[in-house]
């Protein structure tokens, strides 16, 4: 029996790929290195030379360096100790996990890798943009629970709809996990159909296929030369001001800009949808003395006629600025009660404005930003006259 057994283990050691020779290793494992399922069975055998002397029943098993118990040991003849493990875990890493034979003082003696995961499932969430018109960048989400625990390759495919070879996306560079650009001979005014396979030693799967026309997915750089200024001395406004992005001024399209901003001291961002394709706006209702950041986007909506929603750009770099100080908070008052009830005139004021302006304007339109700076200065006068009053009564 023992003599039939080593022939059997010489025999898929010269004939197993990935099994070493006799000639050059005192010890083999096998099966060597391999590939299963999640809550899998496996025994696994270590044949020790037996020039050297070694009893089976002297060795012992680790896995990722954790002693496994005598109870799982069969001593299959005097050179050939396995080892089963049931219901097996996921591998921690996707280089698999350590299994190794040890003689009885410690040393190694042979090893090997187990690969325990999952077949891939079918990759979802498949979206592409384009940036500029010059490349075609999707990226996609693994399926099901994600990680199958073992190295998984996904492969972008893509081809014209009607009459193209199928291809295979290269650059894998992308900043995204799970994305590649497709950078060469881009058509446009032409469909692709574009999808990912997803492929590993346990078996492949292939996401639904999208059919897109690059002129239906570009985005733009965000827009350049953003800049931010007073208006005056309004203390609670500041005008923004910014260019159309350089890449696309030749073609065809109606830009929508987006706008947000947010305080020094704060992360939350108010965002403005309402800018429409203008390349300025006017921000109202601010903190006097305040340090505001300003963002900008772009979206390109019907280029070359495309009658899909464009996609948005990145937001721009921030750009601070300050609103003035109030006058009056920075000018005091000898007449603390008539000061109060001549502020509270105006905040009432302002309020009535505000709620003319909610009611019958509509985002930065011009017309009711040049009513409302009008409006401002008769009310800076008239707040300047009354104080000139106050002062005057009371000398």
């Amino acid at each position: 029996m023992k003599a039939v057994l080593d022939i059997c283990l010489i025999f898929l050691m010269l004939h197993t790929p990935g099994v070493l020779s006799l000639s050059t290793h005192v010890a083999i494992i096998y099966p060597q290195d391999p590939v299963l399922r999640m809550g899998s069975n496996l025994t696994v055998s270590c044949w020790v030379h037996p020039d050297l002397g070694i009893h089976a029943n002297s060795l012992f098993w680790t896995l990722n360096g954790q002693q496994l118990p005598s109870s799982l040991y069969r001593v299959l003849s005097p050179s050939n100790l396995s080892v089963t493990l049931s219901g097996l875990n996921a591998s921690r890493q996707t280089s698999g996990d350590n299994l190794v034979c040890h003689n009885h003082k410690g040393h190694i003696l042979a090893g090997s890798c187990l690969y325990v995961g999952m077949p891939p499932e079918k990759p979802v969430n498949l979206t592409c943009w384009s940036r500029n018109t010059k490349d075609l960048t999707c990226s996609w989400a693994p399926g099901g629970k994600g990680e199958t625990n073992i190295s998984t390759k996904y492969t972008l495919k893509y081809k014209l709809r009607w009459y193209g070879k199928e291809k295979e996306c290269e650059d894998y560079t992308h900043t995204q996990p799970y994305s590649c650009s497709i950078t060469r001979d881009l058509h446009l005014f032409t469909p692709y159909e574009i999808w990912v396979e997803a492929s590993n030693q346990l078996g492949r799967a292939t996401s639904d296929v999208i059919t897109l026309d690059i002129l239906d997915v570009v985005t733009t750089d965000p827009p350049s030369g953003v800049s931010v200024s007073r208006v005056g001395q309004l203390e609670d406004q500041l005008s923004v001001r910014w260019e159309a992005p350089p890449a696309l001024k030749d073609f065809l399209f109606q830009a929508k800009y987006q706008i947000r901003y947010r305080l020094e001291d704060s992360q939350d961002w108010k965002v403005m949808d309402d800018v429409g394709n203008q390349t300025s706006c006017r921000l109202a209702g601010l903190r006097p003395g305040t340090v505001y950041f300003v963002q900008v986007r772009c979206n390109p909506v019907g280029i070359y006629g495309s009658r899909k929603a464009g996609i948005w750009s990145e937001w721009s770099h921030p750009t601070a600025a300050s609103t003035p100080h109030s006058e009056r908070l920075m000018s005091g008052s000898c007449d603390s009660k008539s000061s109060g009830d001549s502020n509270s005139t105006l905040r009432r004021e302002l309020k009535q404005f505000f709620g003319w302006v909610r009611k019958h304007a509509y985002g930065c339109s011009s017309m009711s930003m040049k009513l409302y700076d009008q409006w401002r200065v008769l009310m800076q006068k008239s707040h300047k006259a009354r104080n000139q009053v106050l002062q005057g009564d009371k000398s």
